[in-house]
């Protein structure tokens, strides 16, 4: 099972760790990609910072974010999963995970970013700023830059198994399922089950709830269907949607009572 995470906007410090080495991280068909954002966002971030904020969408309070990119080639690193913070991370809780589940979680989990394309939990990263919805000077929207790249790695990582995509719109633009890959892809939506709508907040809880219950319990779906009976078996109420057509995802929404 390969599930799918967005990343945080929020995200912990840095660390006292080695700095970044693009060579050691997964994915490693990604490097060549990583190194231009990682070129090109280092650039914009050491030179006006006014237009570094422009162009990365931050706000006057987020202003020490420009330096934090400018040092990221000489910044301490941390795992992945201790650098990503957040409401669907907090649900998690990746370090309260027992050991086997943890174990489970390095091998299941890849996280999406604007600036790495895709990492492990595992992966050794710096804190940085940057979406998947920037467009940098030299590189244009990041969500294009990516997808040549993600389209001939991904498939691989893909393997043969379950693939739970569980990311955002703006991250789900790099990289979309095609074929024999995503016919075996579900993608999930939460629901408040009095309205039938999408509640922000809770969507995000909802989901790392969802993943942790997947790891804890050492489930390992192979399939969608077989996912949807998995998800109703931890305790969810689920309803699911199969594809119209070959080369389409399932759609599962999982409906909660709570908004909070």
């Amino acid at each position: 099972m390969l599930v799918l995470l967005p990343p945080s906007e929020g995200k912990a410090n840095s660390g006292e760790g080695a700095p970044p080495v693009l060579e050691s991280l997964s994915l490693p068909g990604l490097t060549a990609a990583r190194e231009a954002v990682l070129g090109e966002l280092v650039e914009l971030c050491s030179g006006d910072e006014e237009k570094a904020r422009e162009v990365l969408g931050l706000s006057e309070g987020l202003r020490g974010e420009v330096a934090k990119n400018a040092g990221l080639r000489t910044a301490g690193t941390r795992p992945a999963g201790e650098i990503y913070t957040g409401v669907l991370y907090d649900a998690l809780g990746l370090a309260t995970l027992d050991a086997a589940a943890r174990e489970r979680a390095a091998h299941s989990l890849l996280v999406f970013s604007g600036l790495w394309g895709a990492v492990r939990v595992t992966d050794r990263i710096p804190s940085y700023r940057c979406s998947m919805g920037v467009k940098l000077p030299g590189l244009g929207a990041l969500a294009g830059h990516w997808r040549a790249p993600m389209a001939e790695v991904l498939p691989t990582v893909a393997g043969d198994g379950l693939v739970l995509d569980l990311r955002s719109s703006a991250y789900a633009a790099a990289w979309r399922p095609k074929g024999e890959v995503a016919g075996r892809t579900a993608t999930v939506r939460v629901l408040h089950a009095p309205t039938r709508k999408v509640v922000s907040h809770f969507n995000k809880a909802t989901k790392g709830r969802i993943v942790r219950s997947l790891l804890t319990a050492g489930s390992a779906p192979q399939e969608p269907a077989e996912l949807v009976e998995v998800l109703r078996a931890l305790g969810y109420v689920v309803e699911a949607e199969a594809p119209g057509r070959a080369g389409r995802a399932w759609s599962l929404d999982v409906l909660v009572d709570q908004i909070h």
